[in-house]
């Protein structure tokens, strides 16, 4: 029996592109397509497809926002834009392609769908459910050249913002984040991350000591030689951790 797959990009020459690679996969049969949000949750409910190769940033509903409306088992995002891979990963994405790919790196996504195809499994509605709890999170996923690997976040000493980036520091690492700080620190375990400034959150078992500065300031005395200066709010809340 054939898989079948739907096409969810805003892209015409995308869709066109993807579905003629699909077209020569003998155990795949595309049964539609979809060109924005709103469609594509539409076709979701409609066809009941196998799996959805699904762009993440299009017109009507983001990807991420199909799914809360339309949840399937199988999905694989496409997109031209690395800062989404946390989000996709927690999710449970069988893959994560990035624009422009060819043949050969879609082979390597289908040999991982063909195998989870066969293996009984949670759906990804349950693993949206799990992401939209907003548990602590245990890895980040970064770019590494063209691949996205996982760093563990306790290895992680602090994170600083840089515009509408994150980095994170991990030993002598930095790994550049496509995620507001605001939003990373909604999802990292507060028992062991501390917000010091509106530009920093620190791991507190990274920083060796609070010190005491001309005029009365603190810095954050981390491991790797970082001092982060700590601010006036943020220290008198820290102090009051110590009373």
């Amino acid at each position: 029996m054939k898989v079948r797959a739907l096409i969810v990009d805003d892209e015409p020459i995308a869709r066109a592109g993807l579905a003629r690679m699909l077209s020569t996969i003998s155990w795949v049969e595309c049964v539609g397509e979809a060109s924005n949000g709103p469609d594509a949750v539409a076709a979701i409910q409609r066809l009941a497809p196998d799996l959805v190769f699904l762009d993440i940033q299009m017109p009507g509903l983001s990807g991420i926002d199909v799914l809360r409306r339309a949840p399937v088992r199988h999905v694989v995002f496409t997109t031209a834009w690395a800062q989404h891979a946390v989000t996709a990963f927690e999710l449970g994405a069988l893959d994560y392609l990035l624009k422009p790919f060819g043949p050969e790196r879609l082979a390597v996504a289908m040999e991982r769908i063909r195998s989870a195809l066969g293996e009984p499994a949670g759906g990804t509605a349950d693993r949206l459910g799990e992401a939209l709890a907003q548990g602590p999170m245990t890895r980040l996923f970064v770019r590494q050249g063209t691949a996205i690997v996982p760093v563990p976040v306790v290895d992680v000493a602090w994170f600083e913002a840089d515009g509408d980036y994150a980095i994170a520091h991990a030993g002598r690492t930095r790994h550049v984040m496509h995620v507001s700080l605001n939003r990373l620190e909604a999802r990292l375990e507060p028992a062991r991350f501390a917000r010091i400034h509106r530009t920093a959150i620190v791991n507190l078992d990274h920083v060796t000591a609070f010190r005491a500065q001309p005029g009365g300031r603190l810095v954050a005395v981390m491991r790797d030689g970082a001092q982060l200066p700590v601010s006036r709010a943020r220290a008198r809340t820290l102090r009051a951790l110590g009373t």
